[in-house]
């Protein structure tokens, strides 16, 4: 992967990927702020105001911005996560400047109109419905509450119904301008594409946005917390997170290679021990989640009333089991598997602009592919057992979902590690 930069005067960065062999390009711009720098009374207004910008700007409404990518049989789309938000397009090469264009419009000329402030706030507060009647997904927010309480990191990206409800055209309006500003926005594209097409764009779209304000977000704290809901559900649903490492930290590749020996695919040990051995859950995996200052290392499986209390004393020895016997071969096959996935994601554009621009507000770079493979390679036995060990011990946050009655209490489970 051969990324060309440059900063633009007022600090917005410009990054770009030449996959020649492409017609097509995605392009995107990735700003640094995200749920966790929002304050608790505005807890929603990230991801609001993404959905906003695409409802109107001082030249398109909300539909001709539609029309006018999908007139072209191009995409757009954006996202909100806990540190960051992306604003994103697909196009073919030859619409380029249509797909930036629309993208600095909805960025810089949102008008954010008041009857459609209405219409979007009741879109948001049915999707708060469904992920609330979703429950393989309201577990990860139960989880995250649970493991950061009282943080805006804990919180959920979406917010409440009744901060939705709520939240003024003001409020969003001011949110944007005190946080997309130049130097906290990186525009990226991937494809078919001219690096110095795509730094003469941003400077033409982009130029008018002035310098960074303050953005901080408090330094995340973990916390061993229970958070359980005993929900009339078919299965129960359990997660737990125990501390893990942030994106900068010497063991963050070990955690990856850690994770996926745990639990990460169906050779896995969870996968092999609780499905394959036991037929206690269906699902059933183990991941590991970084940010800029903290980290968990997670753990997820659904299963019957009637086998719940089986999960915690299997998933405990096998972690215990993990800190001594990590073999090589295991170890082997967890890093082919991440390897893998790391480079097909290089073959989509899609995928690139999401690695490149992640990296580059995380760490002020892109990491060379030579460098992610080089420190994914030396993670061995030795390393995913020391790390096992270190988790081993340390206390869980736990979340509980559904008839959870034989789920032990907080406490026994914590005994069992720590």
């Amino acid at each position: 992967m051969k990324v060309r930069t440059s900063t633009l005067d007022n600090g917005l960065g410009v990054l770009t990927v030449p996959m020649p062999e492409l017609g097509s390009v995605a392009l995107g711009v990735w700003v640094d702020v995200g749920a966790r720098h929002e304050t608790k009374a505005l807890n929603g207004v990230s991801h609001m105001l993404e959905h906003m910008a695409f409802k109107g700007t001082e030249k398109r409404s909300a539909r001709r911005i539609a029309e006018e990518i999908e007139a072209v049989g191009g995409i757009l789309n954006a996202f909100t996560s806990r540190e960051q938000t992306a604003y994103y397009a697909r196009v073919l090469k030859d619409d380029v400047e249509l797909g930036a264009d629309i993208l600095a419009d909805i960025l810089t000329r949102s008008t954010f109109q008041p009857d459609e402030l209405e219409r979007e706030r009741q879109v948001i507060i049915q999707e708060i419905g469904q992920a609330q009647d979703t429950p393989d997904d309201l577990i990860f927010d139960m989880l995250q509450e649970a493991t950061y309480p009282d943080q805006a990191i804990g919180r959920p990206i979406l917010g409440s119904a009744e901060n939705v409800a709520r939240l003024t055209r003001d409020e969003i309006a001011g949110y944007m301008a005190d946080h997309y500003r130049a130097p906290a926005m990186t525009m990226v594209a991937a494809g078919a594409v001219d690096h110095d097409q795509m730094r003469d764009l941003a400077a033409r779209h982009f130029a008018g946005l002035g310098p960074r304000g303050e953005t901080r977000a408090e330094t995340a704290r973990f916390v061993a917390g229970d958070w359980r809901d005993d929900r009339d559900l078919e299965q129960v649903h359990l997660a737990m997170a125990f501390p893990g490492v942030a994106y900068d930290d010497a063991d963050y590749y070990t955690a990856q290679v850690y994770a996926t020996v745990l639990g990460g695919g169906m050779s896995s040990r969870l996968f092999q021990e609780i499905r394959e051995v036991r037929g206690l859950a269906y699902s059933v995996f183990a991941y590991s989640g970084s940010s800029v200052d903290s980290g968990t290392i997670g753990l997820y499986a659904g299963t019957s009333e009637d086998d719940a209390g089986q999960l915690v004393p299997v998933i405990a020895e096998e972690m215990a089991k993990l800190a001594v016997d990590a073999t090589e071969e295991e170890v082997a096959r967890a890093r082919a598997q991440l390897r893998a996935g790391y480079l097909m994601g290089l073959e989509s554009p899609s995928s690139v602009i999401e690695t490149v621009g992640r990296q580059w507000l995380m760490h002020g770079r892109v990491i060379p592919t030579e460098e992610v493979l080089g420190e994914l390679a030396k993670v061995d036995a030795a390393a995913v057992r020391r790390f096992a060990e270190t988790v081993a011990k340390g206390k869980p946050a736990v979340a509980a979902l559904g008839p959870h009655g034989a789920i032990e209490p907080h406490a026994r489970i914590a005994a069992r590690f720590g």
